[in-house]
């Protein structure tokens, strides 16, 4: 066997082996990073499901005599806010899911305030229609928690691949950056329950 053959065959192995490493961290980092997206859009779906859910519910409420028109009008306008701030899974910086989170605390606010305005309404109280909103919009407020918590789970998951050494010199080749998570809204802790159990 010539002498230069044996360099030739250990840099052959080594450069295979860095190859593959290379192909498997980026494989990684993509299944990762498509998981993290599909659970974003899990939670924009459940928002959906919560903006259909009030479409009806303001419905429901207008048909009421007397009912106060600055509530409607303004979870109408909240509504309307939330649903024309919609987020790309490929663009999920800390900036724009701020101002999706800002979006949907709006919507968040302004139904809360329509529902501790139904008390004062004894037939909308009773109202078949509204009771059955009220409980499809509890359980679509308990989807949507779970739904950020999965999208967090997936987003760390990611973040901690991309991050670690030595991926993080890949990642930085292949073009992987960090993927912001969910937080709650300032003040959040503060926030009232919305009783959805009118007495």
């Amino acid at each position: 066997m010539k002498k230069w053959l044996v360099p030739l065959i250990v840099i052959a192995v080594i450069g295979f082996g860095l190859y593959n490493w290379a192909v498997g961290f980026n494989n990684t980092a993509v299944e990762y990073q498509e998981n993290a997206k599909t659970a974003w859009s899990k939670v924009e779906s459940s928002y959906q499901r919560r903006n259909d859910l009030i479409g009806n519910l303001v419905k429901t409420v207008q048909g009421a005599a007397d009912f106060e028109k600055s509530t409607l009008t303004e979870v109408i306008n909240a509504r309307a806010k939330a649903t024309q701030t919609t987020l790309n899974a490929s663009d999920l910086t800390p900036e724009n899911i701020a101002k999706f989170q800002q979006a949907q605390a709006g919507l968040s606010g302004a139904l809360s305030r329509l529902l501790v305005s139904v008390e004062r309404y004894p037939d909308l109280k009773a109202n078949r229609n509204f009771l059955e909103l009220q409980s499809q919009l509890e359980g679509t407020e308990n989807r949507i928690n779970v739904a950020r918590d999965r999208f967090n789970e997936s987003v760390n998951i990611y973040n901690k691949h991309i991050k670690k050494f030595p991926g993080s010199i890949l990642a930085g080749i292949f073009n992987f950056s960090e993927m912001a998570r969910y937080k709650a809204d300032p003040g959040s802790e503060k926030a009232p329950d919305v009783d959805f159990n009118f007495k």
